[in-house]
């Protein structure tokens, strides 16, 4: 019991934890259970991954997909999957887990291993799928679902105005300024489409 304890409360990764070079980058995914590490060799991307671990030749990632991924502990987080040409997939994200009332942020980490990566596939001549955003079929219902609340907020806007709830009308206006703000920012950065190794995408790098 007190190893599970100190595995659920310790602080990992540290900051010297995290390479300057881009090379090493280690997160914390959850309260519970232990930390992710990958590494950058000659051999290619080494990872371990929740009690598993192997390495993949730079010329065998076959995919890379960055998107903006917000929680409501931390608004600024970022995701990356690496897929290989198994099929196989790993995933980082630009945040940690401290503690139970804590995710930090670990842009710099974060950004310095992703740059290198793609740097190291560019250098290799690698021809992996790079893409942007979540997938075109949820990010197309999520457009359409956008709309139709729209489409209600303006009819029940109206109707206040219409009526003389002006108290009501501008708590419409507050929603709808914020949910714009929430919802149409991720939608913006998480639009489906292609990147090179030349033009990384800044909207989903911290």
């Amino acid at each position: 019991m007190r190893a599970r304890l100190s595995d659920m409360f310790q602080v990992t990764p540290k900051p010297a934890d995290i390479a300057g070079d881009g090379t090493h980058y280690v997160f914390k995914p959850s309260l519970v259970g232990g930390a992710r590490q990958f590494d950058l060799t000659n051999e290619g991307l080494s990872w371990q991954v929740s009690g598993k671990s192997g390495i993949w030749p730079l010329d065998k990632i076959a995919a890379i997909r960055l998107s903006y991924r917000p929680v409501s502990m931390q608004s600024k987080r970022f995701r990356a999957d690496v897929e290989d040409s198994h099929g196989e997939r790993v995933t980082l994200y630009s945040t940690t887990w401290h503690t139970v009332a804590l995710m930090a942020r670990q842009d710099d980490g974060y950004r310095a291993f992703i740059v290198e990566l793609h740097r190291r596939l560019k250098a290799v001549g690698s021809n992996a799928f790079l893409v942007v955003g979540i997938n075109p079929t949820i990010y197309v219902a999520g457009l359409a679902l956008m709309g139709l609340v729209g489409i209600a907020m303006a009819g029940l806007l109206v109707r206040a105005l219409w009526t003389g709830e002006f108290g009501g009308a501008f708590f419409l206006v507050g929603f709808a300024a914020l949910f714009a703000w929430q919802i149409g920012g991720f939608m913006k950065r998480n639009r489906p489409r292609r990147y090179t190794f030349d033009a990384l995408p800044a909207d989903v790098l911290p």
